[in-house]
């Protein structure tokens, strides 16, 4: 089984989504602590929060997403995301209560850095690693990071426990997942997988679930809630399959 994680992306203090990570591109759904507490009592075990204004540049959502940690940080594991890039950034996130965060952009601009953080914190560190073909997207994804697999390479040698593997040309388009890409990381590292982007229908959810012997172990879910594509338990009971 896959465990799923219901994606709560905050910018301007809203929850919101986006097509492709196109800043400007954003749906408003409202409260992000309306949002994440929703997910919560659906049934998630795991929520993915992200802040889209620290990931930009253009600001940060930093209390809205400690509000929500502090409220069902002990009842539903938090992964943090967005602008995590250096000790500062780093340490708020893990203060705030986040059970693991996930390391997007630093980890191409700053590899040094972020092989330490992998090598202190272990398993409570994911790298994003966020695709077009098999190049990386950094800066909020409008910018190239370099060679997909030459990086999970160098992470790997970093010893990373986890890769959050987003195909852009797919995130919020509901146009499935890149199972080809998620199957071709899991296959170049003993490292668990978390699939995002693109899921849109409760078959996507069963191609990902083929994979776990592959060692993906999980998905993000975004837009398919937010649209009601398919409920949260109607994919929980997919991913317990």
């Amino acid at each position: 089984m896959i465990t799923l994680l219901p994606a709560v992306d905050v910018r301007d203090g809203k929850a919101v989504r986006l097509r492709q990570g196109a800043s400007g591109s954003e749906t408003d759904y409202g409260s992000p602590l309306e949002a994440a507490r929703s997910w919560y009592e659906q049934g998630a075990t795991w929520i993915h929060l992200v802040d889209l204004d620290a990931a930009f540049g253009t600001g940060d959502n930093r209390a809205q997403l400690r509000d929500i940690v502090q409220e069902l940080g002990t009842k539903v594991h938090i992964e943090m995301s967005g602008g995590i890039r250096d000790d500062v950034s780093l340490r708020a996130a893990l203060d705030a209560g986040a059970s693991r965060v996930n390391i997007g952009t630093a980890a191409l601009e700053n590899p040094q850095w972020t092989c330490a953080v992998i090598q202190e914190y272990g398993d409570r560190v994911a790298v994003g690693l966020d695709v077009r073909g098999t190049t990386l997207a950094a800066r909020g994804w409008v910018k190239e990071g370099g060679d997909l697999f030459e990086t999970i390479e160098m992470l790997n040698q970093a010893g990373c426990r986890r890769y959050v593997v987003t195909d852009v040309t797919r995130d919020g388009m509901m146009s499935g997942p890149n199972i080809e890409l998620l199957r071709q990381v899991a296959q170049h590292t003993e490292a668990k997988v978390t699939a995002s982007g693109g899921i849109a229908k409760l078959d996507d959810l069963r191609a990902i679930n083929s994979l776990t012997q592959d060692g993906v172990d999980s998905a993000i879910l975004g837009k398919s809630l937010y649209a009601k594509a398919f409920t949260l338990q109607q994919a929980l009971e997919v991913a317990a399959q």
